[in-house]
């Protein structure tokens, strides 16, 4: 006895309906996608910056936005300050000399200026000369500003900007990065003082010597002139203050810093 099926036509039908829902699913993707697309290139979508330059622009913008702040608040603390009679009981030589040292007063006055800059690009070079001999390093400025100081400088900046006893700068390849904001070469330290003392200072620095070895052998940049008036503004930042304290002679202070990169004692021929 023989028995015989029905068609197979359910399976074929329900085949082809996941078929076409299938179809249907992937178009609807391929539709958000391609609205999601079509709104970022139109900038419908909130955006961060994607790139070192965008994200330093935008801080810098920010950096300017609080000095203005900061600006504004010295403003309204001084003249309550000028107002209140106890103040003349402060002895204004110790508060002039104390606005001077924290960079709190501009100043003016004789002085010098330096000019640090970066080797021509141009130039022919010896094989035993690295790429990172022909920019000016973070302990060069370094070592201008101490002998500077070391000199009997009353005031000082660098590239415009009052530096105090608190101000930290880095070098990122031929970049400085000072207060928040990003400066290019040349680099410019200017001091407050008497010319022939800070003109002497430099002269007797180890390092600077070691960087004149390479503006022999480069042609790094190197400039240093007297003025009879320099005019320097008051610093814009916030002041951190720290407070002494005591440590082990085999402790190393946590805010102790060291270059990662000096230049060698002398000029490889």
């Amino acid at each position: 006895m023989s028995t015989e099926h029905p068609p197979a036509v359910a399976p074929s039908r329900a085949r082809r309906w996941r078929s076409a829902l299938t179809v249907a699913f992937v178009l609807a993707l391929a539709g958000l996608m391609f609205t999601a697309s079509a709104r970022l290139a139109r900038g419908e979508e909130s955006r961060h910056p994607e790139n070192l330059a965008q994200l330093v622009d935008r801080e810098s913008d920010r950096v300017a936005d609080l000095a203005a702040q900061v600006d504004a608040l010295d403003d309204e603390i001084a003249s309550p300050s000028a107002a209140d009679p106890a103040s003349g009981a402060v002895d204004p030589g110790l508060a002039s000399r104390s606005g001077v040292a924290a960079g709190t007063v501009a100043v003016s006055g004789p002085g010098v200026s330096v000019m640090l800059d970066d080797a021509p690009p141009e130039g022919s070079y010896p094989a035993s000369i690295r790429p990172d001999d022909l920019v000016v390093h973070q302990q060069d400025i370094q070592a201008v500003v101490n002998a500077l100081w070391a000199g009997g400088a009353e005031a000082m900046t660098l590239q415009g900007q009052r530096v105090t006893a608190t101000s930290a700068f880095r070098c990122a390849g031929n970049i400085l990065l000072l207060h928040g904001r990003v400066y290019s070469p040349p680099y410019v330290v200017e001091a407050v003082g008497d010319p022939q003392q800070l003109r002497a200072a430099l002269d007797r620095s180890d390092r600077i010597d070691i960087y004149q070895e390479y503006v022999d052998a480069v042609n790094l940049g190197w400039a240093v002139d007297d003025h009879d008036r320099i005019d320097m503004p008051r610093y814009e930042g916030a002041l951190e203050l720290k407070y002494a304290r005591s440590s082990s002679p085999t402790s190393v202070p946590d805010d102790a810093t060291q270059t990662d990169e000096d230049r060698p004692a002398e000029v490889a021929p």
